[in-house]
């Protein structure tokens, strides 16, 4: 059987065999077909659980199933589930263009492995926002030119996906607009892009979300600044903030004027200074960190986020914060002035990353690299907890 069977079901060697019909019928005569006897919506919904090749391919079922694809509200478009790319192309297209056009498309996933050539990437954007499109997921690689810039001013979307990578880079970061007008967006991942500052005699920071006035869960994943030394994220709705970053060193802090920000999670290589003096609601604070030096550049930063986030109930720390934090000399000697209102702290058990399991050991003496190797730092725990020592404590073991 050819792969192209596989490919596309719009391909002529997709279609069932005649006698296919013909011996189920026969078969199942007296049974009673259930699911095809649902209403169109409840369909619909199961089908928006599975990519849309898959999808498009219960048009075969039965004359019940025919044309229920051209009707999706939801479409998951990866080429990981095809062969080639051509076929990906061939496929993405005739979906758009066979789809009942008075359909709105609530739910666009794409994601394209390597790069992608302008003109399909275009098609999909617009025909997602003539579509009425509210929740977008896009993951390619080409230039941010060639994104349509209709998506930065998309009424309906309430939340966007977006990482784009430059042709050929594999870390590369793409230079993210300095002003957005989504207006009804209520949710943001952005991932590899660098902000600019802002302009406007702020020459300092990038102060890129203050404009998304319903802005509640904010990600952003290996990001940079340029031309600035601040990152000022500044929103007066901003309830969740997700940071990850692993080599972002080009700026110096991370400011927050979020008075609504309950919930701040973090995971990678601490390089920046966090000034929090403006999230009063902050309760909840989930932090992965580990290093990749013997510096004690990030382990004084991680302490300073201790300091900042002072008033938090909930405290989450992986066993790697934990070591970075002692390697701070005599930290065990510091009176805390903080974390006085913590009601829980849980700590997530899992192995070390070998990069920074390597950097624990290196240029230490046996005896040194034998307390390292404990799974937490003798009195690590007792030292979180010396303002609050009513707090819950709960061990947790990860897997990774």
């Amino acid at each position: 059987m050819s792969s192209s069977e596989y490919d596309t079901p719009f391909s002529p060697n997709s279609k069932r065999p005649r006698h296919t019909e013909t011996q189920s019928q026969s078969k199942n005569d007296n049974e009673e077909d259930r699911l095809s006897d649902l209403p169109d919506c409840v369909l619909l919904h199961v089908l928006s659980f599975v990519n849309a090749k898959h999808a498009v391919q219960t048009c075969v079922l039965s004359r019940r199933w025919r044309n229920l694809w051209k009707l999706l509200p939801t479409l998951t478009l990866h080429s990981s589930h095809f062969w080639t790319f051509k076929t990906f192309t061939k496929f993405v297209s005739n979906l758009l263009t066979r789809r009942d056009a008075s359909s709105a498309v609530l739910n666009l996933d794409f994601e394209r492995h390597g790069c992608i050539e302008p003109h399909v990437l275009k098609r999909i954007v617009n025909y997602a926002i003539s579509h009425k499109v509210r929740n977008l997921g896009i993951s390619v690689k080409c230039d941010i030119a060639h994104i349509p810039q209709a998506i930065f001013s998309c009424k309906t979307l309430t939340s966007l996906k977006l990482s784009v990578c430059p042709r050929g880079y594999i870390y590369g970061s793409t230079l993210f607009p300095k002003s957005l007008n989504l207006t009804a967006l209520t949710s943001l991942h952005l991932q590899h892009f660098t902000f600019c500052a802002s302009g406007g005699g702020v020459s300092d920071r990038a102060e890129p979300f203050s404009a998304c006035e319903r802005l509640s869960d904010l990600v952003i994943d290996h990001c940079t600044v340029r031309d600035a030394k601040v990152l000022y994220i500044s929103n007066s709705t901003l309830v969740n903030l997700t940071l990850r970053s692993d080599h972002s060193k080009d700026f110096y802090k991370i400011v927050l004027s979020t008075p609504k920000l309950r919930s701040f999670r973090f995971s990678g290589i601490p390089y920046q200074q966090i000034c929090g003096s403006h999230v009063p609601s902050l309760e909840d604070v989930d932090i992965d960190a580990e290093i990749w030096s013997n510096s004690l550049e990030s382990p004084l930063i991680l302490f300073s986020w201790l300091l900042e986030l002072a008033n938090v109930k909930s405290l989450t720390v992986s066993a790697s914060t934990l070591q970075v934090l002692f390697l701070i000399p005599n930290l065990l000697k510091i009176k805390l002035p903080c974390l006085g209102k913590l009601k829980s702290l849980k700590v997530k058990m899992k192995p070390l990353s070998p990069i920074f399991a390597m950097t624990l050991k290196a240029g230490k003496s046996k005896k040194e690299v034998m307390k390292l190797s404990l799974p937490l730092p003798d009195g690590i725990v007792n030292f979180m907890l010396q303002n609050s020592p009513s707090a819950e404590v709960a061990i947790v073991n990860c897997k990774s």
